[in-house]
């Protein structure tokens, strides 16, 4: 690796890969920051991943369901058949007592949702992280940052509160920094970004119980009149129980008992399921807010650091670990010095809008769980029954809840499949989520089309594989399983000049 050529991007990046360090330090080790240092780690770039807790904790869980595109991208990673076989699935959801959405329609080999505590998925991609060589930083907090032409310089301290912790102020040296560090991120706040929003619901009840009676379904969710709650296992006999009554609006530090969630469950669910043996109980307030930039220099945020939503249609965690896979590509492409750092502009505008649309979502979902005014109701039965018998917009909700119906921005002119989720097709000895799994691009062509010499000249950063069918279109997908280029039968130009486009110089 050489020195920097002295020509930088906008951000004062250094357009060629040659920056002084090719590390790379990730705050926050939920499950966005571990499956984004996993990544990188086996890409082969340094990774710090700080984290200002001593180490997770088992029951904290605040998630509990992995969406399609989520589970494509695990299985990308080799790690969706693990955690399917840790969690439960769940073919359809109820929502608002009238609307049964049938997932067993989608496009994806993952037509289900499955039921899994964060804490689980956590697990998984912590171990990974372990395995490709993340370097673990726990019991630290990140207290300000400076960044330069060549790297981010990282100031941190022992966690505040943590036994043991040494305080002492240090620094670290990075050639970029990501913050996964949720909703109070720290590293938001080091870059000066706002975060404007409102907080949507306010004292909500959260509470992990035992179950006297077992609910009929996987998951348990409904709202009536001012009242809203939600059932989930976690697998080891406990249920996480989310309730909110309008009427009762405290502060997050309000005293909490059992009666009051088993009264809250009651009146959404008709009873409380002889609710008893709570091990945690708490409050919250759930926000929707979103940073207006993703990347201030070599500093990006990803997941609740950079969006929160509500938890309706389980789209948080999800969301994050899409930002995730999406970044940490292209972060690779560029330390390794295959691609101008100008690649890395698209992950604000390819992610931003998702995230945009995930907080309207995630939003009119519980607006129309809650609502209770005659108009409201009124509005929630005909979007209902419309939903029901429009196929078109019925499918377009699921693929946002799910999160296969989001394409990327092409430019003008590209082949119709540019910017676009590509299933897991199959192909010649295989299946194309598995030909990810090197964390490669992948060229899919028909078996007698000639490639030239470029797919050999980048065997490093591309697998060339061939259509189990006779489909005649040459398609180059991106790591992240999205279509980078497509071309009905071109000329080997042609394809060497895509190929030095998205991967850079053979």
């Amino acid at each position: 690796m050489t020195g920097s050529t002295g020509t930088t991007d906008k951000h004062g990046t250094p357009r060629t890969a040659g920056a002084v360090s090719r590390d790379v330090i990730v705050v926050g080790a939920g499950p966005t920051g571990l499956l984004l240092a996993g990544d990188l780690a086996t890409a082969g770039i340094p990774v710090t991943l700080v984290e200002k807790r001593p180490h997770r904790t088992s029951n904290l869980s605040r998630a509990f369901v992995l969406h399609a595109r989520t589970l494509e991208q695990l299985d990308a990673r080799g790690l969706a058949d693990e955690l399917e076989s840790k969690g439960q699935t769940l073919d359809r959801l109820r929502l608002f007592s009238r609307l049964t959405v049938d997932l067993t329609t989608l496009p994806s080999r993952f037509n289900h949702l499955l039921v899994l505590p964060q804490y689980e998925v956590e697990r998984v991609l912590e171990r990974r992280a372990v395995e490709a060589g993340v370097r673990f930083a726990y019991e630290t907090e990140v207290t300000g940052l400076v960044q330069d032409a060549d790297g981010v310089t990282l100031r941190v301290r022992g966690a505040a509160g943590v036994e043991g912790a040494d305080r002492t102020p240090r620094e670290l040296r990075a050639a970029y920094v990501v913050g996964t560090d949720g909703m109070r991120s720290a590293v938001r706040e080091a870059v000066g970004l706002p975060f404007p929003g409102r907080s949507a619901i306010r004292s909500v009840v959260l509470a992990d119980v035992r179950l006297a009676e077992e609910p009929e379904t996987l998951l348990t969710v409904n709202a009536v009149g001012d009242a809203f709650a939600f059932l989930a296992p976690f697998g080891d006999g406990y249920y996480r129980v989310i309730g909110w009554d309008r009427r009762r609006n405290v502060a997050d530090d309000a005293p909490l008992d059992l009666d009051e969630v088993k009264e809250i469950t009651r009146l959404a669910l008709g009873r409380d399921y002889g609710m008893h043996d709570a091990r945690w109980m708490s409050r919250f307030h759930s926000d929707e807010r979103q940073a207006p930039a993703y990347r201030v220099g070599r500093v990006f945020l990803a997941g609740d650091a950079a969006h929160v939503h509500t938890p309706a249609g389980g789209q948080g965690m999800n969301t994050g670990l899409q930002d995730a896979a999406n970044l940490s590509w292209k972060l690779a492409a560029t330390l390794n010095g295959h691609v101008h750092a100008d690649l890395l502009d698209t992950y604000q505008s390819e992610r931003h809008p998702v995230g945009r649309s995930v907080l309207r979502s995630s939003g009119g979902l519980v607006r129309l769980a809650m609502a209770n005014r005659p108009w409201t109701l009124a509005a929630r039965t005909l979007l209902t029954t419309f939903l029901d018998h429009a196929r078109p917009a019925r499918t377009r909700m699921i693929g946002q809840i799910t999160g296969i119906g989001y394409s990327y921005p092409s430019p003008r002119g590209a082949h119709p499949l540019v910017g676009k989720r590509v299933p897991d097709v199959a192909l010649r000895g295989g299946r194309l989520y598995e030909a990810l799994r090197g964390g490669r691009f992948v060229l899919i062509t028909p078996p007698d089309a000639p490639i030239g010499t470029g797919a050999d000249a980048r065997k490093d950063r591309l697998t060339v594989a061939s259509w189990a069918s006779d489909r005649r279109t040459t398609l180059l997908i991106r790591p992240d399983g999205y279509a980078a280029w497509a071309a009905e039968e071109p000329t080997t130009e042609e394809l060497e000049a895509a190929l030095t486009a998205s991967t850079g110089q053979g």
